[in-house]
């Protein structure tokens, strides 16, 4: 039998245990509730339409005034090196999205496709994650989301809004209703794509609005006349239209108290929407503009000059937003919350060595509506690409047919080639590509058409730092054997860690991706004609061919 000291000595015990377990509880309740009280970071993501890197102020262009693109990177970070994944909007769209190459997201890798919904978008995650998303104007697209079994875009439901300048042109409109009808107590993704400044422009709109000739700044592969001159100001025109929409949505996420705890991201798609710049990988086709914005959580005012990706931005997001990473299909990218956090300024990681981009199908632009298949590889200096099918025009065909006839039963018996010079199709439709046509003959101007428009060697490799305008082909020249090596196996090795098709053998599935936008014809190439079984087999281009349209 225990004793009256013993017993108190063990009741003195149980209440210290009680106590301790007692004061236990409360530090972790009030640690539970402090966690809980910690705001999720908003996702903010404004894109804009066919923009090239230099076109922005804070890049120093002198003839483009962008405020608040200026704003976000004053208030945040600049990135000098930033690519798409692809020179055109609907696959590199994608690959932000998935976060993952676009050879490795099958029909949402090419243009105008599907988008399989087993490759989850940051958007989706983020959704389950307790987000709130949103989108307005141009998505991921031009492609069909709904056929493979998407209820939604795959950049978030549309909260789009026409307004009264036009299609599109209601943006801070759509983003005010997302503002207004989102639950506050939960963060949210919000997606705003301009169709600025993709083709068509109004032409003289530059002038209009003030600029003179003088202020453009024409790249190298362009001539340097007053037409060209003309054209980039109406482009820059675009540019600002952009930022002055960009600018209306910052005040909106002032107003709404929500500025400082939204990670912006302002970028383009690809490149500007020039001859041998959009749907080409040289530089003027995948280097972008990025500035990213986060308040007081990342040290700002900075210059980066670490080369960064779009799925390096998408491991980001899902780092900062704490949602889970797809695991069926795994992200393809590097975080850069560390350059973003970082006080520095130049080159943060310099590991970070190398990109990588791709092209495949762009428009309707070839034979059978064939792609234009390249892999590219863009260091500090360099720009390596691979053209894996070189037999073709990477910019499409002099010619084109433009209509068929038939016979009484319905049956095609025979095209009708159209004119000279107008099957082009993979360059925008544009003054400056009417100019080029139309002085083809002249010893100044004929040059930069066949740079933009003839056939390239498989292989290409540019110093970025001497000529970043791609004119000098470095690859056969000795001195850079050595370095178009080495870069050449950098990526055979990516491309097969990564299994692109294009490097195990099974690269025509690309063509076998329907494309659902508008389809051309055109002649039979001399490839095709000598060798008949190079010729993809392509189901979905046999049910699309032209038909008598019965009368009624």
């Amino acid at each position: 039998m225990s004793s009256p000291g013993s017993l108190r000595s063990l009741m003195h015990k149980v209440i210290i245990a009680a106590l301790f377990l007692s004061a236990f509880v409360s530090i972790e309740l009030a640690g539970a509730k402090e966690k809980s009280s910690i705001r999720r970071p908003n996702i903010f993501i404004a894109i804009s339409d066919d923009q090239s890197w230099p076109h922005a102020s804070a890049y120093g262009s002198k003839m483009v005034s962008t405020p608040h693109f200026d704003r976000i990177a004053k208030e945040g970070v600049l990135f000098n090196n930033a690519f798409s994944p692809s020179p055109g909007c609907s696959p590199s769209r994608a690959a932000f999205l998935t976060g993952r190459n676009t050879w490795q997201i099958e029909h949402a890798g090419t243009h105008a496709s599907f988008f399989d919904p087993k490759y989850e978008t940051f958007p989706d995650r983020l959704q389950k994650a307790g987000y709130v998303i949103g989108s307005t104007g141009k998505a991921w697209g031009p492609g069909n989301w709904k056929k493979l079994g998407r209820t939604y875009n795959p950049a978030g439901p549309s909260f789009s809004s026409k307004g009264s300048e036009g299609k599109w042109k209601g943006y801070s409109a759509g983003f005010k209703r997302f503002l207004n009808k989102r639950p506050k107590d939960k963060p949210f993704c919000f997606w705003f794509g301009s169709s600025d400044p993709h083709r068509a422009f109004k032409k003289g709109a530059g002038l209009e609005k003030g600029k003179t000739l003088k202020q453009a700044e024409v790249p190298s592969f362009l001539p340097d006349t007053d037409e060209i001159r003309n054209d980039l100001l109406d482009y820059t025109f675009e540019v600002e239209r952009f930022d002055d929409d960009l600018g209306k949505m910052i005040q909106l996420l002032e107003e709404a108290g929500e500025l400082d705890n939204t990670f912006i991201i302002v970028t383009s798609d690809n490149g500007m929407a020039f001859p041998r710049a959009k749907a080409n990988c040289y530089e003027y086709g995948t280097h972008v503009p990025l500035a990213i914005r986060w308040g007081k959580q990342i040290s700002t005012g900075r210059v980066v000059d670490d080369l960064v990706g779009f799925t390096d931005l998408t491991r980001t997001i899902y780092e900062i937003s704490g949602a889970e990473t797809p695991t069926a299909f795994p992200l393809s990218g590097k975080s850069i919350l560390e350059i973003l956090k970082s006080s520095k300024s130049g080159l943060v990681e310099p590991q970070r060595s190398e990109v990588f981009f791709a092209r495949e199908r762009h428009s309707s632009s070839r034979y059978r509506t064939l792609g234009y298949p390249q892999r590219a590889l863009r260091t500090h200096r360099y720009l390596y690409i691979k053209n894996f099918k070189s037999e073709r025009w990477p910019a499409g065909p002099a010619q084109k047919f433009d209509s068929a006839q038939f016979d009484d039963a319905g049956k095609m018996v025979l095209w009708k080639l159209g004119a000279a010079f107008g099957g082009f199709h993979d360059i925008d439709a544009c003054p400056t590509l009417t100019y080029l046509i139309k002085n083809r003959e002249n010893s100044k101007v004929g040059h930069f058409l066949k740079i933009a428009t003839e056939k390239r060697p498989s292989e290409e490799l540019f110093d970025i730092v001497k000529d970043p305008g791609c004119l000098n082909n470095l690859i056969d020249k000795d001195e850079f054997k050595e370095t178009g090596s080495k870069l050449r196996q950098s990526l055979l090795n990516y491309l097969k860690s990564t299994g692109d098709a294009r490097v195990t053998g099974k690269g025509d599935v690309w063509e076998t991706y329907p494309r659902v936008s508008r389809l051309r014809w055109f002649p039979t190439p001399r490839w095709a004609k000598q060798n008949p079984m190079l010729v993809p087999k392509q189901e979905w281009l046999e049910a699309r061919r032209p038909r008598k349209k019965s009368k009624k």
